[in-house]
């Protein structure tokens, strides 16, 4: 019995001193991390058209940069991670018809995923979207599937 109750002694007394050693352990290090700068996070970025800058929570993205005949409008952001990104907007889709420079341009309810991330090349800090995702949400030309996902440029340069 004796032999019992000095165990449990001891027991409590080791028990004791690792728990408060490990208290000051884990006390010191949040004061030494309190005492270095946070490293800030990277910049999140997409490129639309070559030549362009980077943009941050657009506003419209252009989907066909050499004519301007699809594009995302009216874009509000509900998440810009530096992984992911997402916003509900609309697709604007010239029609064509009879052909392009005469056609009109039709709006359609989507939500438009940016993911997938890639160092921006001579911008330290800087990563971009590298695929964007649409979802297209309501009625829809017969010709446009409901998802699409297209890559993306990581640079404002032509590739």
């Amino acid at each position: 019995m004796k032999r019992a109750v000095i165990i449990a002694v001891f027991a409590s007394v080791f028990g004791g001193l690792a728990i408060t050693g490990l208290t000051l352990g884990l006390a010191g290090s949040a004061h030494a991390a309190a005492d270095r700068p946070a490293a800030a996070p990277p910049r999140a970025v997409v490129f639309d058209c070559p030549g362009q800058h980077a943009l941050v929570r657009p506003r419209t993205f252009v989907l066909t940069c050499a004519d301007g005949n699809a594009y995302f409008g009216k874009l509000s952001w509900t998440s810009w991670t530096p992984g992911l990104a997402s916003a509900k907007g609309t697709l604007v889709l010239n029609d064509c018809t009879p052909y392009c420079a005469a056609g009109h341009f039709h709006s359609y309810p989507a939500i438009v995923v940016l993911w997938g991330s890639k160092a921006v090349p001579g911008h330290p800090g800087e990563r971009c979207y590298t695929k964007l995702t649409e979802i297209l949400t309501g009625p829809r030309p017969p010709h446009i599937p409901a998802t699409q996902t297209f890559p993306l440029l990581t640079s404002g340069h032509a590739a």
